[in-house]
């Protein structure tokens, strides 16, 4: 069993956080030093972002990145979903499926209450309470 968020999550939740924390735009490959990855990445890791809202980019010579939410008002699971796709509950353990109304598997239930809770403690956790260098 793997619980696991990519990379792309990882980089854009540190992302807001930073980019808020300069109070200013910042250029490609100055936020990519900054979370110890590469310019060419950035746009993958901010695209949803900037979809939603969160994050503007500014093109041209003065150009870059900036935060628009702030930390505090984003949760964990926000963007994990925007990198991710939408969390969908009711997801069988054992195979890549949704669970059927009959013949749950014998880990249906206790899956389902640690779903509930992981989802439910990425949604109370907002950006702001994360751990970013």
């Amino acid at each position: 069993m793997r619980l696991e968020i990519t990379r792309r999550s990882d980089l854009a939740s540190r992302a807001v956080v930073v980019l808020a924390r300069s109070g200013s735009r910042m250029k490609s490959a100055e936020l990519a030093d900054a979370l110890g990855t590469t310019a060419g990445f950035m746009p993958q890791v901010l695209g949803p972002l900037v979809e939603r809202g969160w994050v503007i980019s500014v093109p041209g010579p003065t150009g870059g990145y900036e935060a628009v939410a702030a930390p505090e008002r984003l949760s964990v699971l926000d963007v994990i979903e925007a990198i991710e796709g939408a969390t969908v509950t009711g997801r069988c353990v054992l195979v890549d499926r949704l669970c059927s109304d009959a013949g749950h598997c014998a880990l249906h239930q206790p899956w389902g209450r640690a779903r509930a809770g992981l989802l439910d403690e990425l949604a109370r956790t907002s950006l702001a309470d994360l751990e970013v260098p």
